[in-house]
C-alpha cells in the first residue's frame, strides 16, 4: 500500500462550470487508477484561474449594487466548494461504473501562514484568466490590481502567495484517510489564514497549491506527493533549441538549475521547491512531476521526472 497526494493544476480545470464538469471527467478515470492495492490517495488542486473569475465577478456585482463585495478569502472557499463538488461527483461517478466501493469526501481547508511573511509586500501568484497587455493595462488603471506576463500566455493579476505554515483541519484529514475514504483538501492551497489571539482569521492571498501539496503530504507521512501540469517531464532550457527533458532529478542537481535560472517563477520553479520540501532528507520518499494524460505511464516508470534525495 503507498500514500500518496495528487496535486491538479488549476489551469488543467477549464474556464467554466460547464467546461471544468466536462474535464474532471475525464481526470477521474486516471485518479481512480491510483486506487489500486488498497493505495490511500489524497487529492488537491489548484484554483487560479477559478478564485480570480469569482473575484472578479463579485467585484464587478457589487459595484452595479446587484451583491455585496466578497472578500478573497471567501472567494477561496468557495472555489475549493464548487471545484471539490466537481471533482467529488465524477471520481463517485467513475468509482460507481467500476462497481467499486469507496467513499469521496471534500474537506474544505483552512492552512495557516505568517501574518508577517513578506509576501504581502510582493504580489506574484497568477489568478484569473489571461488577457492582453491592453486588456491588463485597462483593468489595472480601474481597479488597482497588478498584472504580469506569465510564460508566454499572457498577462494575469498576481496576488500575495505567503508560504503555508499549519493545516488547520489536518487532524479531521487524517482520520478520513484512515478511514479508507478518497480525500480532496487543501484545494487552491488552502485558505488562508492567520492565528490572532481572536482565533483564526482569513488573509486576501492564495497559497500556492504546490507548496501545500507538499505540506500536506509531509505531515500525513506520504510515501508519493505527484504534480500534474501541461508537461510531461520538467525541461532545462525550456522552449529553446537545445531543451532537454529530465527523466530523474536529485536535490543538489535541482538546486543547480534553481541557481541557473533554468525554472520559470510563475510556473515551474514552485513546483520544484515543493518538491524539494517534500524528499529532502527523506531517502525513502519520491516526488513525481508529469502530465494528467501522462499519470498512468509515470506511474509505470515510462513518463515524468522523479524528484528524489
Amino acid at each position: 500500500m503507498t500514500k500518496m497526494v495528487v496535486a491538479l493544476g488549476g489551469n488543467a480545470l477549464g474556464k467554466s462550470p460547464e467546461e471544468q464538469l466536462k474535464l474532471v471527467k475525464n481526470t477521474a478515470s486516471s485518479l481512480i487508477g491510483l486506487m489500486n492495492g488498497d493505495n490511500q490517495v489524497v487529492i488537491s488542486h489548484g484554483n487560479g484561474p477559478q478564485v480570480g473569475q469569482i473575484n472578479l465577478g463579485m467585484n464587478y456585482a457589487a459595484e452595479h449594487g446587484k451583491t455585496a463585495a466578497f472578500p478573497f478569502p471567501e472567494c477561496g472557499a468557495m472555489s475549493q466548494g464548487y471545484i471539490g463538488y466537481h471533482l467529488q461527483q465524477s471520481l463517485q461517478n467513475e468509482i460507481h461504473h467500476r462497481g467499486m466501493q469507496k467513499n469521496v469526501v471534500t474537506a474544505i481547508t483552512q492552512i495557516a501562514v505568517d501574518k508577517d511573511d513578506p509576501a504581502f509586500e510582493k504580489p506574484t501568484k497568477p489568478v484569473g484568466d489571461f488577457y492582453s497587455k491592453e486588456q491588463a493595462d485597462q483593468i489595472a488603471s480601474e481597479k488597482g490590481y497588478t498584472f504580469v506576463e506569465d510564460a508566454g500566455r499572457g498577462y494575469r493579476q498576481v496576488v500575495a502567495s505567503p508560504l503555508p505554515k499549519k493545516i488547520i483541519e489536518l487532524n479531521s484529514i487524517k482520520t478520513l484517510i484512515e478511514s479508507g475514504d478518497l480525500v480532496i483538501a487543501g484545494g487552491g492551497g488552502g485558505v488562508p489564514v492567520i492565528e490572532t489571539d481572536e482565533g483564526l482569521k482569513g488573509v486576501p492571498a492564495v497559497i500556492d497549491k504546490d507548496r501545500s501539496s507538499a505540506l500536506l503530504a509531509d505531515n500525513i507521512d506520504a510515501d508519493q506527493l505527484i504534480i500534474l501540469t501541461a508537461v510531461d517531464y520538467v525541461y532545462v532550457n525550456y522552449n529553446q533549441p537545445d531543451e532537454k527533458a529530465l527523466t530523474s532529478l536529485s536535490v543538489a542537481e535541482a538546486q543547480q538549475y534553481m541557481d541557473d535560472d533554468q525554472f520559470a517563477a510563475g510556473s515551474m520553479l514552485p513546483k520544484i521547491q515543493a518538491c524539494l520540501s517534500f524528499v529532502k532528507g527523506h531517502p525513502e520518499r519520491k516526488a513525481i512531476i508529469t502530465s494528467l494524460s501522462g499519470l498512468n505511464d509515470a506511474l509505470a516508470g515510462k513518463l515524468g521526472t522523479v524528484i528524489h534525495e
